[in-house]
């Protein structure tokens, strides 16, 4: 009785913690419920807020605090579209998502047109608004077929770029459309949409980067990055409108502008699709769930004429666009079905259209009834279609991106291979130990998760200081990789000479990368060059990674990686260099390769295998390759491939490589790779280290170039 009386149980609920409570109950038991039945989750929420919803039982009403946190949501997953694609793929795919792009707006559009020009007998401007909302499209299924792993695949690049001008097109026939009805357009109207739209896409796309840069260099407070971002969500949505355009573009764009700010693998990525699948994106779902009122399909058989029409121009148009698209780039029968699973969904652009067409009066009846642009069987028909599309959608992108997902494991070696990638940070100074951590995460497989090592040795005999330094560093690093969702193993040992200790661990846990990093203000000193060469670099099946970081890795636009002479005829050649791939595919960075003639040669016929942004330089000797690096920009960072004495790629200017660093490069981020100069003595093949796929796709190639 007494929760009675403080709770005002009534329908709808209005207290906020029984709502809040209700809402993430069903957030909660949707997916332990319908994976079981192996229904999607998205569609289960979507039916959950059906049932729930003032068109149900009434439980919740659909007031401004679900809309709002709906509308974050729906943002959230257009930024995130934006966010995860391949910056490389995309540039390359650019066309190709252009094409499906005017093929999932032509198809729907002139389906649509003909539907309710001919059939339904809407008047030509009513039509082509009509029409409008089957070329839109929502990417509802984008989280699921990103939790699958498969978000760079040829098909979402193309698909999510697609989204982009499908969209765009969709939402300025509605700005014309509106604007035609109320006797607006003119040579000023277009001017101002197209200055405006120019305008918003140039603020976004340049000068938010730059915000972006300048922000994460300074601030390295986890909470204040991840309110940035949710600031630059929103800021950028709002300057969309503002343009004219809908939100949801604003929010893209946003995701474009900070793609190469969050790397792939970095903690702050981890963080904002968490946020973002487990809160706003569900509650967005819900939120659309609201919307479906089911007991109006069976008041009027013309509401059910006007939604089958729309599901056969949306639904038909989809799918016409995306075998259109299957055929025309020779895509996989897979790839095709993920295309129409992903483009099938209608909702956030579909429902903003419709809001604003039935909301325009054109005039009245002699009863004073409204005459509306877009009337309510047309509305009561577009929550059947986002009902019935969202469940096509979740289905079929679901499938298709399971069995992609399938043999993308099947084709990759490390799928049926139990060899290693073990890297190890050897960790010494606080403020180098979120940096290494880092630089370990990105340099590391995707498909690996328990292979990175952190390791402090004592080196005094149970110095109590000592001892709670290492156990403070070595819990600082863990909670940095754990930040990003990497299972970290720390490492605690005694030991009288440090490079002893690291050299013992290295044999004990088979480590293939061994990480050191240069505290800002020292550098190189003459203690630390000795050691190198003296100690660590003496194991010879092991990659040595010298690495110094003046800036987050999130702010750097370039790479330069210079590479000797001869060094495609070191044993660990490979392997080092996939390291350079992993660091440019994860951050989204640009590398620009020197090396000579032969070596370039060797790069460009590989680089179609890496899906990355590169250029390719011809270093014609080493003094050349010394005078870019000591040019270099802030906001630039160096990659050398280095070699022992006695290795085929040693060259005696290598000595001279720290000296340089330290003089002019000292406020940049620059990394020394010194590769293996033996195979792994048990393993006689190639040892498969890093991303086996693209390690054995390279090996291949190079072994076909060879003969």
């Amino acid at each position: 009785m007494i929760l009675l009386s403080i709770h005002n149980l009534s329908l709808p609920i209005e207290d906020p913690v029984l709502k809040f409570l209700l809402v993430l109950v069903i957030i909660l038991a949707a997916p332990l419920l319908l994976n079981k039945i192996k229904v999607p989750h998205l569609l289960g929420l979507i039916i959950a807020g059906a049932i729930i919803g003032p068109n149900g039982f009434n439980v919740l009403s659909r007031d401004s605090s679900i809309v709002v946190t709906g509308t974050t949501g729906l943002l959230y997953i257009m930024f995130l579209a934006g966010l995860e694609i391949d910056m490389g793929d995309f540039k390359k795919n650019k066309w190709k998502s252009l094409t499906f792009g005017i093929y999932t707006f032509t198809a729907p559009f002139v389906l649509g047109y003909l539907g309710g020009y001919y059939l339904l007998h809407f008047s030509m401007l009513t039509s082509i608004l009509f029409a409008s909302l089957f070329s839109s499209h929502t990417l509802i299924a984008y989280p699921l077929v990103s939790k699958l792993g498969i978000a760079k695949n040829k098909a979402v690049n193309i698909t999510v770029g697609g989204t982009m001008i499908t969209d765009i097109l969709a939402l300025l026939v509605l700005a014309v459309i509106v604007g035609m009805s109320q006797g607006e357009v003119g040579t000023e109207f277009w001017v101002k949409l197209s200055v405006s739209f120019v305008v918003f896409a140039l603020i976004v796309l340049i000068v938010f980067p730059i915000i972006g840069r300048w922000f994460f260099k300074r601030v390295d407070d986890k909470i204040s990055q991840y309110i940035f971002v949710l600031v630059m969500i929103y800021l950028a949505a709002m300057l969309a409108e503002l343009a004219g355009v809908e939100a949801i573009i604003g929010a893209f764009f946003a995701g474009l502008a900070l793609n190469r700010l969050i790397p792939h693998t970095s903690s702050l990525m981890n963080r904002v699709e968490f946020v973002g699948n487990a809160i706003f994106i569900p509650f967005f779902l819900i939120s659309v769930g609201m919307l479906i009122d089911f007991k109006v399909f069976f008041k009027s058989w013309e509401t059910l004429e006007v939604a089958g029409i729309m599901l056969a121009a949306s639904i038909g148009g989809k799918y016409l666009s995306a075998v259109a698209t299957q055929k025309t780039f020779r895509l996989t029968k897979e790839e095709g079905k993920l295309i129409f699973g992903l483009s099938s969904a209608s909702a956030a652009a579909t429902l903003a259209s419709v809001m604003v067409g039935y909301n325009i009066i054109l005039s009245e009846t002699e009863t004073g009834e409204p005459v509306r642009l877009l009337n309510e069987h047309v509305l009561n028909g577009s929550i059947l279609l986002i009902l019935i599309s969202c469940t096509i959608s979740s289905f079929i992108s679901m499938a298709s991106a399971q069995k992609i997902a399938e043999s993308d494991n099947e084709d990759t070696v490390s799928g049926n291979t139990h060899e290693e990638e073990n890297i190890l940070l050897a960790i010494n100074h606080e403020a180098t130990v979120e940096r290494m951590v880092n630089l370990g995460i990105l340099i590391k497989a995707h498909s690996n998760t328990e292979d990175l090592f952190a390791l402090n040795v004592i080196n005094e005999d149970k110095n109590e200081s000592s001892v709670k330094n290492a156990e403070k560093l070595l819990h600082q690093a863990a909670d940095t990789a754990a930040a990003a969702d990497v299972k970290l193993q720390s490492l605690k040992r005694y030991d009288n000479d440090v490079i002893n200790g690291v050299n013992n661990v290295i044999k004990e846990q088979k480590i293939t990368d061994l990480i050191i990093g240069l505290e800002d203000e020292k550098g190189f000193s003459p203690s630390f060059v000795y050691n190198l060469y003296n100690g660590y670099l003496q194991n010879d099946d092991v990659n040595v990674l010298v690495y110094h970081a003046a800036q987050p890795l999130s702010t750097i636009k370039k790479y330069a990686v210079m590479i000797p002479e001869n060094a495609h005829q070191e044993a660990g050649f490979f392997h080092a260099l996939l390291r350079v791939w992993n660091i440019a595919r994860n951050s989204g960075a640009k590398v620009v390769f020197y090396a000579p003639e032969n070596i370039i040669d060797i790069l460009q016929k590989i680089i179609k295998k890496a899906n990355i942004e590169a250029e390719f330089i011809i270093m014609s000797t080493w003094q050349d390759g010394e005078r870019t690096a000591a040019q270099l920009k802030d906001d630039e960072a160096l990659i050398i491939l280095m070699a022992k004495r006695g290795m085929k790629s040693y060259i005696p200017r290598m000595r001279l490589i720290p000296e340089l660093l330290n003089r002019n490069l000292k406020d940049n981020n620059y990394l020394l790779i010194f590769p293996f100069s033996e195979y792994d003595k048990n393993s006689p093949e190639i040892r498969s280290v890093g991303n086996h796929g693209d390690f054995m796709e390279i090996g291949n190639v190079i072994q076909k170039i060879f003969k």
